[in-house]
């Protein structure tokens, strides 16, 4: 091990940080694990693709096809990653040139380890003909696992890769998969282009309410080009009420998360699609300024969350953890707001509600949420220094 963590030394040098103009919004597209794990192949992903074409996802931002594990099985005599060719006998290079002829862009999976999480090879000190290798091959993103670390801190796995990455030249986007274990968002930014901040969600109410706790805690530190990532979303897969993942979306939207979709597109049913479609709640989380939404006001299971936008307007998301139904009021000044009058619209009813004043309350069931977007009723009334 020591050998490893001196040769990660002297790598560092020159160590500069990650310049590669991408993720000035959170990423959005699909990634393979939370549905199919290791059962992956070319055919599968090209479906995939096939289908966020043809619901006209890709058309609104979801434009990121991500192989998870299990995609690699060897090394060559050289060192250079091979894919399983059982799975991808077409190779990745020619999966890629697939995907930016639909006007999509390929990721892959690797991990700042011997071994990644499944036990194929990880990429610690193979780290320049990697970057190298993705780059021939134009990968458009790289997410870096964390297993078989040899208890290396992260802080010095993790930048060899950034460093390598930057020095093929080649523009790809870069998500640390550190799982939050040494506080990435205090060393992150100035690695990689998002950083996970949480163990691996799961397709349930608690874990999906555990990553968002998380998540909170140095909400902040995100922006253009840095973003916190709670894990990847789970709507679609089975395991949550519409009502339940509709609040899943739309926190995972306020916060500037990720919106990697991890369901079977090619079998989803119209409550998914709804969800993933809906383009007022996309826009709050794409939205130019890039501020991550936050918890403002916790009232046991009802909470109020809040995040402000480019336009001067307030996102807000009123979300009842409890088992019962509740009632959730929501101040402005908690939001933000100097204003005593400001319009308000429903983003999952597409619907403007009116103008209130001083607050508002809404009636929400259990574990659901509303989503809003309040406007001022003048501009001047923004209390910027509140965020």
């Amino acid at each position: 091990m020591l050998t490893n963590i001196l040769a990660l030394i002297a790598f560092a040098a020159p160590a500069f940080a990650l310049n590669n103009g991408l993720g000035r919004t959170p990423q959005m597209g699909w990634n393979s694990w939370n549905h199919y794990g290791c059962n992956i192949d070319e055919n599968l992903i090209k479906d995939q693709a096939n289908t966020l074409i043809s619901t006209g996802l890709a058309g609104i931002g979801y434009n990121y096809v991500n192989l998870d594990d299990c995609w690699q099985i060897a090394r060559d005599s050289n060192g250079e990653i091979i894919a399983d060719p059982a799975k991808f006998p077409s190779g990745v290079a020619a999966l890629a040139d697939k995907m930016h002829s639909m006007d999509l862009k390929l990721g892959l999976y690797s991990d700042a380890g011997t071994a990644t999480c499944q036990g194929r090879p990880g990429g610690l000190n193979y780290e320049k003909i990697d970057a190298a290798t993705y780059a021939k091959w134009q990968i458009d993103y790289l997410k870096y696992d964390n297993c078989n670390n040899d208890d290396i801190d992260p802080k010095l796995r993790y930048p060899r890769m950034r460093d390598a990455l930057n020095m093929t030249g080649r523009p790809i986007f870069f998500s640390l998969c550190e799982w939050g274990d040494e506080t990435p968002a205090l060393w992150a930014p100035t690695v990689g282009n998002s950083w996970r901040s949480t163990g691996d969600i799961q397709d349930n109410w608690d874990s999906i309410m555990s990553n968002l706790d998380k998540n909170d805690q140095y909400w902040n530190i995100s922006g253009p080009g840095q973003w916190s990532d709670p894990d990847m979303l789970e709507v679609g897969n089975g395991g949550l009420s519409t009502t339940e993942y509709i609040s899943h979306f739309s926190l995972w939207a306020l916060i500037k998360a990720p919106l990697l979709i991890g369901c079977d597109l090619t079998s989803m049913s119209e409550d998914t699609y709804m969800i993933l479609r809906n383009q007022e709640v996309i826009a709050i989380n794409q939205d130019p300024l890039g501020v991550q939404g936050h918890r403002v006001s916790d009232a046991g299971d009802q909470e109020v969350w809040a995040g402000p936008l480019a336009n001067g307007d307030v996102a807000v998301v009123l979300l009842n953890r409890g088992k019962s139904d509740a009632n959730i009021t929501a101040t402005f000044s908690q939001i933000g707001l100097t204003a005593s009058k400001a319009s308000v619209r429903d983003l999952w009813a597409y619907k403007d509600l009116g103008q209130f004043s001083d607050s508002i309350t809404f009636d929400m069931p259990s574990h659901g949420s509303r989503t809003l977007r309040i406007s001022p009723a003048s501009s001047n009334n923004r209390k910027y220094n509140k965020w």
